[in-house]
Parts: C-alpha cells; sequence; structure tokens
C-alpha cells in the first residue's frame, strides 16, 4: 500500500470519528418533549387486599391432670359440645376408697383433738388445786405449823402440775390440730382428684380430634381432645411496612372467600400485631369474621377495603426506576434534572413522596426514560 492510499485511509477514519462525535453530541443536545405535573399535597385513595387463612378465634388441646383408665367418652369428632360437657370420665374406685380413708382419718383426728382438749381442762383443774395447796402449806410452813419436806412437797407438786398444764395446752393441742389440718388437707386432695377424673369441655365449640379410646391409661398432661370454637373466624395475614398506617383495628373490610364467589362477609379489623415477623418487613393482622355461615376453618380468603392518605402526590407515571433508586426529573428553566425521591403508598394513578420533592415543584410525567440529567425538553 503506497502512501497516498494510507494517506486517503486515515483521512478517512478521522472523519468518521469526527461525525460520531457530532451525532453523540446532537443527542445529547436534542430537546425531549414532556409533559409535566405539580407535585401537589392532597388526598390519595389507596385499595388495599389482604389475603391469608381463615382460623378459628379459638383453639384448646384437653388433657387430664390425672392418670387414669378411661371408662367412657362423651363425644366424637365433629359433635358440638358445651362448656363443662364431659368428654372423659377416668376410673375413681380407688379414689373413692382413699376418700372413705381420709374422712375416718378426719373423724379420728377430731376425736383426738376433743380427747387433748379434755385433757387440757383437767390439767388446768389439777393446776389449780397444786396452787391453792402450795399457798396453804406456805402460810403453814411460815407458822413453823408444817415442815420443810412438806413444803417442798407441795412445791414439787405445783411445778408438775404446771408443766403438764402448759404441755396440755400448747404442744399437745397443736398436735392435734396439725392432724386435723393434716386429715382436711387429704381429704380436699382427694376430692380434686375425684373431680379431675371427670374431663370436661374447657369451651363451647366442635370436638376437632380425639387420641383416646375406653381402656387406655390417660397420662396426666397430654393433649388427647382439641375443641375449636368457630363461632368466630379469624383471617390471619400479614401487612407490610409501606401500608400499615392505614388500617386501625375496627376498621370494617369486605371480605371474599375462595370457594363462595359470589358470596361477601364483614370483618373487623381486630389485631395488628406490635412486632414484625421475622423478615421485619411485614406486621401480623387479624380479621374478624362473624361465622353465620358454618363456614370452615382452613379456606383462603381475601379482605378489601379502600383507604386514604394525605401527602406529596405525583402521577405514578412520573416514577422512574434507575440503577435500584426511585428517581423523578424536576423541569426548572426548561431543563430536567435528575432527583432522587422516597416514595411511600401507591397505585396506578398516583405515588406518594416521602422524601426528596417539595410541594409545588413540577416533574416530567411522559419521556421520563428519554430524559437525562441537565437535558433541555420542551414542555408540551
Amino acid at each position: 500500500m503506497n502512501r497516498q492510499n494510507k494517506g486517503l485511509i486515515i483521512l478517512a477514519g478521522s472523519i468518521l470519528l469526527l461525525l460520531m462525535a457530532c451525532c453523540g453530541c446532537a443527542e445529547e443536545n436534542k430537546i425531549v418533549p414532556v409533559t409535566t405535573a405539580s407535585a401537589s399535597y392532597q388526598d390519595l385513595e389507596v385499595p388495599l387486599e389482604l389475603s391469608g387463612v381463615l382460623v378459628p378465634c379459638q383453639t384448646v388441646d384437653v388433657s387430664s391432670k390425672i392418670s387414669g383408665k378411661v371408662v367412657s367418652l362423651g363425644y366424637a369428632v365433629g359433635q358440638m359440645v358445651n362448656e363443662g360437657d364431659i368428654l372423659i370420665r377416668l376410673d375413681s374406685e380407688s379414689i373413692r376408697g382413699q376418700l372413705i380413708q381420709a374422712e375416718a382419718s378426719l373423724k379420728s383426728a377430731r376425736a383426738a383433738a376433743l380427747a387433748a382438749e379434755s385433757q387440757a381442762g383437767l390439767a388446768e383443774i389439777n393446776l389449780g388445786k397444786a396452787e391453792r395447796n402450795y399457798e396453804q402449806i406456805k402460810i403453814l410452813f411460815e407458822a413453823g405449823a408444817v415442815s420443810e419436806n412438806q413444803m417442798d412437797d407441795a412445791q414439787t407438786s405445783l411445778d408438775t402440775a404446771q408443766a403438764q398444764y402448759q404441755n396440755a395446752s400448747g404442744p399437745a393441742l397443736e398436735q392435734a390440730q396439725a392432724a386435723i389440718d393434716a386429715a382436711q388437707a387429704n381429704l380436699i386432695n382427694l376430692n380434686i382428684q375425684l373431680e379431675n377424673a371427670t374431663v370436661r369441655s374447657p369451651i363451647s365449640g366442635v370436638l376437632a380430634s380425639r387420641n383416646i379410646d375406653v381402656g387406655e391409661i390417660l397420662s396426666p398432661g397430654v393433649s388427647v381432645i382439641s375443641i375449636i370454637d368457630n363461632s368466630v373466624l379469624k383471617l390471619k395475614t400479614t401487612i407490610n411496612q409501606e401500608t400499615l398506617a392505614l388500617l386501625k383495628t375496627g376498621d370494617q373490610m369486605d371480605i371474599t372467600i375462595d370457594g363462595y364467589p359470589a358470596t361477601f362477609w364483614k370483618g373487623t379489623v381486630t389485631c395488628i400485631g406490635p412486632l414484625a415477623v421475622s423478615t421485619g418487613e411485614v406486621f401480623p393482622i387479624e380479621i374478624a369474621i362473624d361465622n353465620d355461615n358454618n363456614l370452615i376453618a382452613g379456606l383462603s380468603a381475601h379482605a378489601f377495603i379502600n383507604t386514604r392518605t394525605k401527602g406529596i402526590i405525583i402521577p405514578s407515571s412520573s416514577i422512574i426506576q434507575d440503577q435500584g433508586e426511585s428517581c423523578v426529573f424536576v423541569i426548572k428553566d426548561q431543563i430536567a434534572n435528575r432527583r432522587v425521591v422516597t416514595t411511600g403508598i401507591s397505585h396506578d394513578q398516583g405515588t406518594q413522596i416521602l422524601a426528596g420533592l417539595d410541594e409545588g415543584e413540577q416533574v416530567a410525567v411522559t419521556n421520563g426514560h428519554a430524559l437525562v440529567d441537565k437535558a433541555p425538553v420542551d414542555i408540551q
């Protein structure tokens, strides 16, 4: 290749680079037509939908407080029970026998207490006699009418009577009362055991499960029956932190239940958990539904409500997602200025801006993806 051809190639390349640069500059300076909207402080109506599963308002696992052989069962799975109905009867013959013995022991203890009281009374009488005899002997001794040995005998008799009275009126009576207390406590305990031999339903509801049969030995503390209260069902679900402030306890919501597409129920928000679940971004919520139609727990359901919030609102189409950030283009003096914003509640029509935008500023609504920072625009 001669020098002339090389020169032509270099010249052509230079011209091509110059043309590309000029095109790039023209592209950068291209005026983009946009429509704008004003960031305004207003109400934003937000339709909210929550989905979850219906659960009973109360579930109670029933167990026995004592061990024993099952002699009868009151209800089968699926049957309705009322609070206080007998679910299980345990063999109580041994307890009844112990009760008879305990009653006899209490009678014996009370008889022993009466004997101790009588003994204390007798000891008090004897003490009175010993005191009077001592006073008489003392007078005679001081007059020289009796010997010193007689005086010593009177003192000994008085000391003995005092000791006997103190024992009979103190420790002996206390011991007799302690025997009565022990017999009464044993009797109370056995009566409780006899009462616990009959297991009753703690609530009204449906017997959901039963894991015991007649003839089996029931161990204390082991759950064998479950009772569920279906009179009120709870829709258990979660709500994210962005929409948490839109709901409060007492709010009424429309409920639809899968399997009943043409029917609507009313639900009431009864609980919003004060602590987020493990993800740290959603909070538990419960919505109560009166179960007048014999609905079954476990059905999936959906709750709806139209909520309102106030704040700086812009059209949702103004929001551009760029490198993981939400941003808008603020239009001022025919120039687009890229601005990172923090968004709140949003739907198809409007988005709440929590930070990054002031009321009254103009934002690009159309052609946002064609804009770059500091690009000139033509407001339509």
